[in-house]
């Protein structure tokens, strides 16, 4: 009998032993690495952490955005610019054929694009005199014009002689009030004309600014 219960603690004993060995395993090692943070590990040990990395991305696109805003010019407005007519380039069967010409005269660049709204005025306040001029599609716009400070973009400008209409009440003019492309304001450039009350009578037409 004593043989027997020697027998059944020896084999108790193994048993403990089996399980506090099988416990040990399951343990996590104090020198393993932690694989659970959401940063990567580099070369030096520091961790990566992708929403910083994605916040300074899109701090640096934002900035390149901003740059290149600031960097574009505006439209012309006629506060920036003076205007002038060159009308030296003579005529034929009643028309005389003109440059209308606007100079940037402001501190900063910007960009004229297209037609300008041009008409007669007179009566010394700026009352517009008949039709304003039509656009000529012959001379279409060849592109949007940058103009430094300084610089100059051209338009021709064709008049048409009010004595040439038989039903026109000769109207004088203190000379033209023009719309730069796109604008709201307008400059008046003295240049005495005889224009036709009518607003039937279309006695200009004008072309797209173009560089000069």
């Amino acid at each position: 009998m004593a043989k027997k219960g020697h027998l059944r603690s020896l084999i108790l004993l193994t048993a403990t032993m089996a399980a506090a060995t099988a416990l040990a395993g399951c343990g996590t090692p104090s020198n393993a690495s932690d694989t659970s943070s959401s940063g990567a590990v580099g070369s030096s040990g520091t961790a990566s952490s992708p929403s910083s990395s994605a916040t300074a991305d899109s701090n640096s696109a934002s900035a390149s955005t901003d740059a290149s805003s600031a960097a574009a010019p505006g439209l012309c407005n006629a506060s920036m610019l003076a205007g002038s007519v060159d009308d030296t380039g003579g005529g034929a069967a009643g028309h005389i054929y003109m440059k209308l010409i606007v100079k940037n005269t402001s501190s900063q660049t910007c960009i004229i694009d297209g037609y300008p709204g041009v008409s007669l005025v007179g009566s010394g306040n700026g009352t517009q005199v008949g039709a304003p001029a039509d656009r000529d599609s012959t001379l279409p716009s060849e592109g949007p014009v940058t103009l430094n400070p300084g610089a100059t973009a051209v338009a021709q400008l064709r008049y048409t002689q009010a004595g040439d209409y038989q039903n026109c009440t000769q109207t004088p003019a203190d000379g033209l009030r023009v719309y730069p492309p796109s604008a709201t304001d307008a400059l008046f450039i003295a240049h005495p004309l005889t224009g036709c009350s009518e607003t039937s009578i279309v006695l200009l037409t004008i072309g797209a600014f173009k560089a000069s």
